[in-house]
């Protein structure tokens, strides 16, 4: 039977699976993880971390069944140098990994924290031990990206999020083009945000890399709606065509996950469920989803990936093209 959207996925019993109290060392906060698999078998989230001064660097932690007994590595994995790299002077955010096999390692595209604004960076490593940076790949307002994991006629594409300045501009998904992952063009607007009192109106943004698919490229993003208690981040899905992931060919018009529990909707910043990286058993379709809890915690969500794409091309009003 299908399900509906409130079923779709179910929080882990032991959320939130990762607090402050379980780190190695002083900080604020834990939340916004990276995911993946390694060819171990482990999980590794890498992890947005705020210190008491309000900068974010990112830190790995490991575990063998991604739920529990995480190895937490004992100092910052990933930390800002404004020194060589100045537009990361007010820290490193929100990262995204995706395995490259053309490259044979992991590119982490993050978001660094410049006087200017958010912007996107770009990393290369093979270990989460030592990484190669690539520096800014897109000037500010912008964030939410992440890279597909192979090229499309040659080129590499990101999804990501710029904010223009002009009064009245949405915030929606773009999708850029780049031979070297240095220089990027032809950049289009992807996923638009919707207008009125729909629960992704005017602003929303990338959740974790996308995920191939037979039927295209399952993308999980996050719509905001402003009340008036304040910002309540939501999650949706769309899906993009294989070859040519500008075409969108589904997106849902319910949000499926939002906050709920009194972790997600208590803390730093209420009402916030965030992921930034899912782990996908490929033999079972078992879909693991980590987030971010009122920006103060860790949290696990899980689905059947089946399912998912049975909801979204459910009905024809979800048909985009």
């Amino acid at each position: 039977m299908k399900k509906d959207s409130r079923q779709l996925f179910q929080r882990h019993s032991n959320n939130p699976i990762l607090t402050i109290d379980d780190w190695p060392y002083p900080a604020n906060s834990v939340f916004n993880p990276a995911a993946t698999r390694l060819a171990n078998g482990e999980t590794l989230l890498l992890v947005r971390v705020e210190d008491r001064r309000g900068i974010s660097h990112l830190t790995a932690a490991r575990s063998a069944d991604g739920i529990t007994n995480w190895k937490i590595d004992p100092e910052p994995t990933l930390f800002s140098d404004p020194v060589n790299f100045p537009e990361e002077v007010w820290g490193i955010e929100d990262p995204r990994i995706t395995w490259i096999p053309e490259l044979e390692r992991y590119a982490v595209v993050y978001t660094s924290y410049s006087t200017s604004g958010p912007l996107v960076s770009l990393a290369i490593t093979s270990d989460f031990k030592t990484f190669e940076r690539r520096g800014a790949v897109m000037p500010p307002d912008d964030k939410d990206a992440a890279l597909f994991p192979r090229r499309f006629g040659g080129r590499w594409a990101l999804l990501h999020r710029p904010i223009g300045s002009f009064p009245g501009n949405k915030a929606n998904i773009w999708l850029s083009f780049s031979p070297d992952l240095k220089h990027w063009g032809d950049h289009c607007v992807n996923v638009e945000a919707r207008r009125g009192a729909w629960w992704d109106a005017n602003k929303i943004g990338l959740s974790p890399p996308p995920i191939e698919t037979p039927d295209g490229w399952l993308i999980i993003y996050h719509g905001v709606r402003i009340t008036p208690a304040g910002c309540l981040y939501r999650l949706g899905l769309a899906l993009l065509d294989l070859d040519n992931p500008c075409r969108v060919l589904w997106r849902g018009d319910e949000w499926v996950f939002g906050p709920g529990e009194h972790f997600e909707r208590t803390g730093d910043v209420g009402d916030v469920v965030f992921p930034c990286g899912t782990v996908l058993d490929e033999k079972t379709g078992a879909l693991r989803m980590y987030y971010g809890a009122a920006d103060t915690s860790i949290a696990l969500a899980t689905a059947d990936l089946g399912e998912l794409l049975a909801w979204l091309k459910s009905t024809e009003a979800h048909r985009v093209t």
